[in-house]
Order: structure tokens, then C-alpha cells, then sequence
């Protein structure tokens, strides 16, 4: 976690909170702070009086009902802070943004990325990275969690011109209304564009895969080295991956850049309006279809089947919509029957404690 400038609340996004007036009213006891490093439930905060390192506070747990009760980098918090350099987190204020995907491994939970973030850096190389499938799953999170994304192209100098115009052409015909930005680590070349829309207290996350350089990303966004990198492998042609948690960073020109673990999969959670968004198109034609609640697999009179046909679909963006859909429901399936489940385990304690059971069966 890098500060590189005399920092006050407004270079942490203060001016974007929702609840500024809150901290403002504040009695003195408690001072607002920014989630700047998380690691196992140990968190480093930045805060107009300096860095520390917190853990949240007993209350703040118990009442915990998932992880995303918990606080994430880029959160903001009041806590208690002490002369040792130690503070104690008692309250998350509202997120106004949220950027979170299905926990790998976990079906029916979710796993926060990053919060309170304005706008998302989707990374991809333009090697065998590429892969516009995934582009979607990203801009389908970043769409429910109302962040506005951004797509970047790295390692551009390994194509010709000739690849990239087809490249660009590739992601322009399936995905509309997204800035794209080419750039190469090895020349530069294209950094200049990228910077300019980078502001002071606005927060952007860094979104890819392991060895697209996301970590060479931040680094040249800085101009300066502030996050390791390893070196290329020979036989994937990728940077062995260096960042093994989330970190936020400030940069000197008042931007606020949020380092992400490289992600092997992307999950889809709760995310109909991302969906709806990103394939807007589908959802634009579904609406001449015959049936209201018309699925778009082999319903009678689907316009957008007939949509595909024609050519005016793209049939690869409608398979990856079908499947992307199949997985959102799955999700909330799955998130519903967990959580039915931990409510009969909720209800079989408070009657264990009120004396209803023993030898785990029921007295009536």
C-alpha cells in the first residue's frame, strides 16, 4: 500500500461518500477511515491522522451475518484509534458501490472485491489472454454493482497492426458504449490516453487474470515502482502472478488505484440488472417475443432465436448470455436454499436454549 502524497480525508474519495455528513457530526470519540489493506480479518485503514492496523470490534462480528458484513478494501469505517498505532473498526458505512462476484468454491455466497469504487480498469493481454467471453462477465459484475467500466489491452506489441484493428473490431461488434484502450508495457504507447481519465478522489479497481500486468499497469499509471513484478514465463508468456491480496494505492495525481489478486474464475451471483445491461440487445428483442416470460431456448415465437438466425445476435454473445443466465439462476437457487437452511438452524437453537429439545428430539 503506497501514499505518495501529505494525505487529508478528500485524497481517500471523502467528497463520494453518501454519509459525509455523518463523519462531519461525528462526537470526536470515533474518526472515518478508508479500508485500504485486507488480510484475514486484519485490516490496515488510512485515516487523516495516519495508517493503522485494525481488526473489527466484537459487537461488529457477532452480529456479522456473511462475509459481506465484514469490512472490504475501499470501505469506509469509523473506528477507534490508540497511540499504538492500533485501532478498533465499530461501524462500515453504506457502500455506494459494491463490486462482488460468486466465492469460488463456495455455491450460493458471494465474495466482495472491492467497494465504493467509481470505475473498474477490465485488463486483458492482448496475447492468448483475450478472451471477450470474459469481458462480459466482468462488465455484467461491474454493471450490477453500478461502476462504470473501462476496457484495457495490454501487451499490444506482441500483435501487428493487422491483429490488433481485428482485435479492436472483435470487441467493438459485441460490446457497445465501452471505452477501450490499447496500451504496451514495452513502449508506452498508449498510457498518455489512459491517464487522462484518471481523477483526483475517484477510485478505480484493477480487474484480470493472473499475468495480464495488472501490477505493470499501476506501476506505469504512478511512474514509479510501488507493487513487484515478477518475471515473464517462458512457456506461458505471463508475469508469474505477484499480488496475493487486495491494496489500495494513491497516486500522486490524486487517483485512487484498488490492486486485485488475479481472478481464475468470475462467478455470477445475483446479477439480472448486469445481465440486462450487458446484453442489452437480447433484452431489447426479448420484449417482441410472444411469451412475457419467454426463456430464449426453443419457446415458439422468441424473437430473439429468430434474432440469432438472422445474423442480428451475435450467436457467440447469446451462447455466453445463456450460460451466464443458467449460472444467476443457480446462484440464487443455491444462496436460497442456504439460506433456508441456516434459518432452521437458527430456529433449532433458540428452542435448545428455551429448553424444546433433548437428546436432540423436540419435547412437546
Amino acid at each position: 500500500m503506497v501514499v505518495e502524497r501529505d494525505m487529508i480525508l478528500e485524497d481517500l474519495g471523502f467528497d463520494n461518500l453518501p454519509e459525509k455528513s455523518k463523519y462531519e457530526n461525528s462526537d470526536g470519540e470515533f474518526v472515518p477511515g478508508r479500508v485500504a489493506i485486507e488480510h484475514k480479518e486484519r485490516y490496515v485503514v488510512l485515516t487523516a491522522e495516519g495508517e493503522f492496523e485494525a481488526e473489527v470490534t466484537g459487537n461488529l462480528r457477532f452480529s456479522a451475518k456473511s462475509r459481506e458484513d465484514f469490512p472490504a478494501v475501499g470501505d469506509w469505517v469509523m473506528l477507534k484509534t490508540f497511540d499504538s498505532g492500533f485501532a478498533v473498526i465499530h461501524k462500515i458505512y453504506s457502500r455506494y458501490s459494491v463490486i462482488k462476484r460468486e466465492a469460488a468454491g463456495e455455491h450460493g455466497t458471494q465474495q466482495i472485491i472491492a467497494a465504493n469504487i467509481d470505475c473498474a480498469l477490465i485488463l486483458q493481454a492482448a496475447d492468448r489472454d483475450f478472451n471477450i467471453n470474459r469481458l462480459e462477465r466482468y462488465l455484467t459484475i461491474c454493471y450490477e454493482a453500478k461502476v462504470t467500466p473501462v476496457i484495457v489491452i495490454s501487451k499490444t506489441d506482441l500483435r501487428d497492426q493487422q491483429e490488433m484493428t481485428l482485435l479492436l473490431d472483435e470487441i467493438r461488434a459485441r460490446i457497445n458504449d465501452v471505452p477501450v484502450f490499447p496500451i504496451s508495457n514495452l513502449t508506452q504507447s498508449g498510457y498518455s490516453q489512459l491517464k487522462e481519465i484518471l481523477s483526483a478522489g475517484k477510485t478505480y479497481c484493477v480487474l484480470g487474470s493472473s499475468g495480464v500486468g495488472k501490477s505493470t499497469l499501476i506501476n506505469n499509471l504512478a511512474g514509479r515502482e510501488i507493487l513487484r513484478t515478477s518475471e515473464i514465463s517462458e512457456s506461458t508468456k505471463k508475469g508469474r502472478h505477484t499480488t496475493n491480496r487486495r491494496e489500495l494505492h494513491i497516486q500522486q495525481n490524486g487517483s485512487i488505484l484498488v490492486d486485485t489478486p488475479g481472478m481464475r474464475e468470475v462467478g455470477i451471483a445475483d446479477a439480472a440488472g448486469g445481465l440486462e445491461i450487458t446484453f442489452g440487445e437480447i433484452f431489447r428483442t426479448g420484449k417482441e417475443c410472444r411469451f412475457s416470460d419467454c426463456r430464449h431456448i426453443h419457446e415458439k415465437g422468441c424473437a430473439v432465436l429468430k434474432a440469432v438466425e438472422e445474423g442480428v445476435i451475435d450467436r457467440k454473445s447469446y451462447d455466453n448470455y445463456l450460460k451466464m443466465e443458467k449460472e444467476r439462476e443457480f446462484f440464487e437457487m443455491t444462496a436460497a436454499e442456504r439460506h433456508e437452511k441456516e434459518r432452521a438452524f437458527g430456529k433449532m437453537l433458540k428452542d435448545y436454549k428455551k429448553g424444546k429439545f433433548v437428546d436432540g428430539r423436540g419435547i412437546e
